[in-house]
């Protein structure tokens, strides 16, 4: 199946804005103000890497009716044209004295009125990416705006996502599955650890990625000890386990999942490890559909684990414009799933001597069972020549 052409058509982003804007009235909101790179091209297509750069500060602002204004440096003007957004108020930036704050200021004060209230998202995950001098200036500038929160009004729409989305991610995903499938040509008793860290984000890029912004893993002999250090110049050996867990991106969305391999035959205890991981995020995939909740799906992964320990922190998240974004399948978060959402089951089981084992797979919830993204790995780990 080819990929899905880039971007999408501007109804797409038409509706977005009309069902924040439905939230908005229902919560007293006039506009929100948007400063991240994910919030901001969610409502407006706005796709760059010009956000490595952490000089500029960047702005959206959806009004309580209309379409979105963006008050950005005059470097994206140019970019923000391709989108749909017609409204697009610039400034010469980097300025030491007032970096768009007094734009922001004015704007706001015309799209939303006196007394508005503007929300901006607080919540988990939500950062605000303007300098806090910045802020505290726009706020005593405004002193007839309310600032309050946004109801989590953009982190709820974003968890569920549309057949566009849906159809981005899976793309993602089949040029992850085809660079895993090509593992065994990089990776073998001798190669580094480093080497194959970077041969593997080639083949990603050969396979179709446009970034791959998150790779991470670990080998050792009968497991790994963690799986977000950098590679190491050590050499794979016989009896290692290698773990290679990639985020990459296509247009401008992200797969996220991993796979283990075994450097020759394995030990019975790494493949009982591998075994008992690949029930765990089966069984979880059979229960995940609209209604479950996320706490409940990390309970039968556990479960089936014989682990209530919940250290390692979570067995899975929401997948999307981030690696990782919207929910997390934890004991405590009682989100219920619904149809559209995306996310990852990410089972991990401990084994002697302080090593672990990790296993990822994404799915898409349905109205019924879910679809895998990823290729579901086989419950036979894969094994490597030495």
């Amino acid at each position: 199946m080819p990929p899905p052409a880039p971007g999408f058509p501007t109804t797409e982003y038409a509706a977005r804005v009309q069902r924040a804007q439905v939230r908005m009235a229902a919560n007293g909101l006039d506009a929100l103000l948007l400063t991240t790179e994910s919030d901001l091209r969610y409502f407006s297509g706005y796709l760059t890497r010009f956000w490595e750069s952490p000089t500029r500060p960047w702005f959206l602002i959806v009004p309580l009716s209309g379409k979105p204004v963006a008050v950005i440096p005059s470097i994206g003007r140019a970019l923000m044209a391709t989108t749909w957004i017609d409204d697009i108020r610039c400034w010469q930036a980097p300025d030491l004295h007032d970096d768009g704050v007094g734009l922001l200021g004015d704007t706001l004060r015309e799209l939303a009125g006196e007394g508005a209230q503007v929300g901006l998202p607080m919540g988990l995950e939500s950062h605000l990416r303007m300098p806090l001098a910045d802020w505290a200036r726009l706020q005593q500038a405004s002193p007839g705006l309310d600032f309050t929160h946004d109801y989590e009004i953009t982190r709820t729409l974003r968890m569920v996502k549309s057949t566009g989305e849906i159809n981005k991610i899976r793309a993602a995903a089949q040029v992850a599955n085809r660079a895993f499938a090509r593992v065994p040509e990089i990776a073998s008793a001798g190669v580094p650890l480093d080497q194959v860290f970077r041969r593997f984000q080639m083949l990603c890029l050969e396979e179709g990625a446009d970034f791959v912004p998150y790779l991470a893993g670990g080998a050792g002999q009968g497991g790994y000890m963690d799986v977000i250090s950098p590679a190491t110049p050590a050499r794979l050996q016989r009896g290692d386990v290698l773990m290679l867990d990639t985020g990459l991106l296509r247009d401008g969305y992200f797969c996220d999942f991993d796979r283990n391999f075994s450097l020759g035959p394995p030990s019975d205890a790494v493949q009982s490890a591998h075994s008992r991981l690949i029930e765990a995020t089966h069984r979880a995939a059979d229960i995940a559909r609209p209604g479950t909740t996320a706490a409940e799906l990390y309970h039968v992964m556990a479960a089936t684990l014989n682990s209530s320990d919940s250290s390692a922190g979570r067995l899975g998240h929401g997948l999307g414009m981030q690696l990782t974004e919207g929910l997390s399948l934890i004991p405590d978060d009682h989100t219920e799933l619904q149809a559209g959402m995306v996310i990852t089951l990410e089972p991990g089981i401990a084994l002697d001597g302080g090593r672990i084992m990790v296993h990822e797979e994404d799915i898409v919830i349905g109205a019924r069972a879910p679809e895998f993204l990823s290729h579901p790995a086989p419950t036979t780990i894969a094994t490597l020549d030495v």
